[in-house]
C-alpha cells in the first residue's frame, strides 16, 4: 500500500480519515475481510490526540473483495500494535499534511474539483445504498450514532420508494386472500354489500 491508499480505503470502507490514521495491524482481519474501528487520532494545535471514534463506539467495517489483498503484504510486516498507515518518515499520519501532500494532488490529477476527504464518506454511503444496503447497515458502516442520523443526512439517496411500498404487499400476501367476497369472483351489488 502507498501513502495514498487511505483515500481508497476511505471510499470503500467508509471510515473517517482520523480512523484510518489510527488503524493498527491487529485490527485488520484479512480472513473475514473486516476492519475493526476502535480508535482515532487527530491533530490539535500541533499535538496528536488519540481517542475513540467520533461516536465513541467501536465498529466492524467490511473490506470489499477489490481491496482484500492489498493490505496483506503491509500487515504481514507489522507488529500487531503498529499503525497500518504511516507518514513518509514513519510515525502517525498527520492528516493535514497528508491531505496537502497526497489527497489534494491526487484529486487535482483526477480532475475532481473541490472534493474533500469527507465527501468520500457520502460517496461510500451512496454506493452502499445504491447496492441495496438497508439503513441500519449504512448506519453501522458510517459509524453514526443512530439510523435517524443516517436518514437525516442521506435520505435523498434512498429515493422515492412509495410505488415499491404499494406493490410489495402483493408479493407477500397469499393469492387466496384476493379471491374472497371482495375479489374478482364477487359481482356487482354483492361486492358493494361486502365493502366496509
Amino acid at each position: 500500500m502507498t501513502r495514498g491508499d487511505p483515500v481508497r480505503l476511505d471510499v470503500d470502507q467508509v471510515r473517517r480519515l482520523a480512523e484510518a490514521a489510527a488503524l493498527r495491524a491487529r485490527r485488520v482481519d484479512l480472513l473475514r475481510r473486516r476492519l475493526e474501528i476502535v480508535e482515532s487520532v487527530t491533530e490539535v494545535q500541533g499535538y496528536l490526540e488519540w481517542g475513540t471514534p467520533k461516536t465513541h463506539q467501536a465498529r466492524s467495517v467490511p473490506l470489499p473483495k477489490t481491496l482484500a489483498d492489498r493490505p496483506a503484504p503491509i500487515v504481514a510486516t507489522k507488529a500487531p500494535e503498529e499503525l497500518v498507515f504511516t507518514a513518509p518518515a514513519g510515525g502517525p499520519l498527520r492528516l493535514r499534511n497528508w491531505r496537502m501532500r497526497v489527497f489534494d494532488s491526487a484529486r487535482d490529477r483526477a480532475g475532481l474539483g473541490t472534493v474533500t476527504p469527507h465527501d468520500l464518506r457520502h460517496t461510500a454511503a451512496s454506493l452502499a445504498i445504491a447496492s441495496g444496503a438497508n439503513v441500519k447497515a449504512v448506519q453501522r458502516m458510517l459509524g453514526h450514532a443512530s439510523a435517524a442520523m443516517t436518514l437525516d443526512v442521506h435520505a435523498g439517496l434512498f429515493g422515492d420508494d412509495l410505488d415499491a411500498v404499494g406493490v410489495a404487499p402483493d408479493r407477500h400476501v397469499p393469492q387466496m386472500c384476493h379471491n374472497g367476497p371482495l375479489g374478482p369472483s364477487a359481482s356487482g351489488s354483492d361486492a358493494a354489500k361486502n365493502r366496509v
